[in-house]
């Protein structure tokens, strides 16, 4: 159970690392343009690098999320309730 749990926090921490990077170098910085360039529409076709970029930062945010989940139940069992 213990072996279980380090490998599991180190991908978690693998996890965190890649989902960070991910986010700042995806940053537009245009938070206070107020402007509504950045409207998209259904009618676009094939999916650009930025769609394909926001999926893989949801799908790596709802990972990192259930292995924390996770990991806290394996604590409370490898390491019994504080």
């Amino acid at each position: 159970m213990e072996i279980a749990y380090k490998i599991i926090t180190g991908l978690a921490i693998f996890v965190a690392v890649v989902f960070t990077f991910l986010v700042l170098i995806t940053g537009k910085g245009d938070a206070m343009s107020g402007g509504a360039s950045g409207v998209r529409t259904s009618f676009k076709g094939k999916a650009s690098f930025e769609d394909k970029m926001f999926y893989m930062i949801l799908y790596l945010g709802a990972t990192f999320m259930v292995m924390m989940i996770v990991l806290n139940f394996l604590a409370k069992r490898v390491y019994g309730e504080a």
